[in-house]
C-alpha cells in the first residue's frame, strides 16, 4: 500500500519560513519524480516544485528563489525549505509521487497559513 504522509504544516508570520517533509512508503522511492502542489481556497491545485530521480528540479515562478525542494533517497523523504512565506502561499500543500500514468499518488495534504 502506498502512502505519502506530510507534515511541517503551521501557522507562520509574513517572512518566516516552514520546512515540508513527506515521507513516502510502499514505493520504490528513489525511481519517482517527487512534487509538492497546493490549492489555496477557491483556487485550482498548481505545481509548486518537482524533483526527479537525478536531483533535478522545477519551480513554479511564484516560488522560484525562496522555496527549494530536496530529496533524501534513503529516507525516502522529500522536503520543501519554505522561507520568505507571503500571504499569498497560504494553502494546503499537497506531496505527489510519480513514475507514470498508473502510479500518481498523493499524500492528503498539509495546511500552511501565512498570517500576522
Amino acid at each position: 500500500q502506498v502512502q505519502l504522509v506530510e507534515s511541517g504544516g503551521g501557522l507562520v508570520q509574513p517572512g518566516g519560513s516552514l520546512r515540508l517533509s513527506c515521507a513516502a512508503s510502499g514505493i520504490i522511492f528513489k525511481i519517482y519524480v517527487m512534487g509538492w502542489y497546493r490549492q489555496a481556497p477557491g483556487k485550482q491545485r498548481e505545481l509548486v516544485a518537482t524533483i526527479t530521480s537525478g536531483g533535478t528540479t522545477i519551480y513554479a515562478d511564484s516560488v522560484k528563489g525562496r522555496f527549494t525542494i530536496s530529496r533524501d533517497n534513503a529516507k525516502n523523504t522529500v522536503y520543501l525549505q519554505m522561507n520568505s512565506l507571503k500571504p499569498e502561499d497560504t494553502a494546503v500543500y499537497y506531496c505527489n509521487a510519480v513514475r507514470g500514468p498508473s502510479m500518481d499518488y498523493w499524500g492528503k495534504g498539509t495546511l500552511v497559513t501565512v498570517s500576522s
